[in-house]
């Protein structure tokens, strides 16, 4: 049961150590908060996070972030598309077969929003969509008119879409997130391949049970330590589930590679989950 030294991996949440780029993400909550402690972090989830990689002063940021997935044998990684950064560009360049992106968007743009997913998948090699609605500004909940214009074009592209579900890290209102919002947007577009991002905690159960109901709903351990892999998605991966549930890590956002793969040892996974849980999963369901 325990972790194949070795295994090849696809990682479904990487990012390139750009830190101006996720402080001007990071920005983009504020106006969200309430509080003067969250206005005063320098990591949305600050609170929840210990010993974040430090990312300045990286000469060669592209070239480092190779290395460490060399170190750690990550044949490919989903990186976003961000437009305050030049790093996803020059990855897409040097680099073609180690990286694919994602577009993170905000239906609050509607059709131009659209046009812009579109404009990406010619000048990237897009694979997926993403969305954190209860980061947005207004907040957009995961069933909301605004999404299902998001989600048509998904289906019309052949992306798959990763979205936020369950309690939000930041300190931001819950309510968009909340996990029965996804079993309408499963019912209207049943061709659409919708990806559970950061855990659906505390209704871990309740993804589960989605996940045995609709074919196309699947879960990624996003922004989660492998410590903390909920019991309930474990047990589903080692029964039923075990073509349902994809890794991916928050590096360098707020874990390390070297934190990731030392815990996943000790992740009871069954030996035939394993290379469906690194590898198999997310080739077939994002495309590969």
């Amino acid at each position: 049961m325990s972790y194949p030294e070795g295994s090849k991996v696809i990682d479904l949440m990487f990012g390139l150590p750009d830190a101006a780029a996720l402080s001007a993400a990071y920005d983009s909550f504020k106006p969200l908060y309430r509080d003067r402690q969250a206005r005063e972090f320098a990591f949305p989830a600050q609170y929840m996070f210990k010993n974040i990689p430090n990312i300045s002063d990286i000469k060669d940021p592209v070239g480092w972030a190779v290395e460490q997935m060399d170190k750690f044998n990550i044949e490919r990684a989903l990186i976003g598309i961000d437009p305050n950064s030049k790093l996803p560009a020059i990855a897409r360049d040097r680099f073609p077969d180690r990286f694919f992106f994602d577009v993170p968007t905000d239906p609050n743009y509607g059709v131009d929003e659209v046009r812009r997913i579109k404009a990406l998948t010619k000048e990237y090699d897009v694979h997926s969509v993403s969305v954190f609605p209860c980061g947005l500004n207004p907040q957009v909940p995961i069933n909301d008119k605004r999404m299902f214009v998001t989600y048509a074009a998904c289906v019309e592209l052949g992306l798959p879409i990763s979205v936020n579900v369950g309690v939000p890290g930041p300190l931001v209102p819950m309510a968009p997130q909340m996990m029965e919002l996804v079993d309408e947007v499963c019912w209207f577009f049943p061709e659409l391949k919708f990806v559970m991002r950061h855990g659906a905690e505390p209704h871990e159960a309740m993804a589960v049970k989605l996940m045995l109901k609709w074919p196309n709903l699947f879960y990624s351990t996003s922004a989660f330590a492998p410590k903390h892999y909920p019991k309930a998605i474990i047990n589903y991966a080692n029964t039923r589930g075990a073509d349902k549930v994809m890794y991916a890590g928050y590096f360098p956002m707020g874990l390390s590679l070297e934190r990731i793969f030392s815990e996943m040892r000790d992740v009871p996974f069954k030996p035939d989950v394993w290379e469906k849980f690194l590898y198999g999963n997310a080739k077939r369901v994002y495309g590969l």
